[in-house]
């Protein structure tokens, strides 16, 4: 019995070094996950170019800016700015010119309007 409890104990220990190295990448992942982004002055650095409408009908994307990272999840509009790229799920560069930009969004001040409007560019920020 002696033998069998040793030989148990050597076989967990390296479960639980990959458990406890595993679970930090996992909550990382999960931090990362939502829509955070950060707004770059470069248009080089930038996964894609966001153009800012007046007009709710001309947006792929109705955004809703949240204060709080926690609100930023999944790819539904809401986003969180951060001030740091390496926190950044997307780097974006805003745009002057509607034709130059990969994406149109409009900035609504109700989280309940945020959303996509055309599906067909939801890849755009995955």
């Amino acid at each position: 019995m002696h033998e069998f409890c040793s030989t148990t104990a050597k076989t967990q220990i390296p479960m639980l070094k990959r458990i406890f190295i595993l679970l930090p990448a996992l909550f990382f992942c999960m931090a990362v996950s939502g829509q955070t982004v950060y707004s770059t002055e470069w248009k080089s650095e930038a996964k894609v170019k966001v153009y800012v409408t007046e007009y709710k009908s001309e947006a792929d994307l109705i955004v809703y800016k949240t204060e709080w990272k926690s609100e930023a999840k999944d790819n539904n509009g809401i986003w969180f700015f951060t001030k740091w790229k390496s926190e950044a799920k997307k780097t974006i560069y805003f745009t002057d010119w509607k034709s130059e930009a990969d994406l149109i969004i409009y900035f609504t001040e109700y989280k309940g309007e945020a959303g996509w409007k055309k599906k067909s560019k939801k890849h755009l920020m995955y």
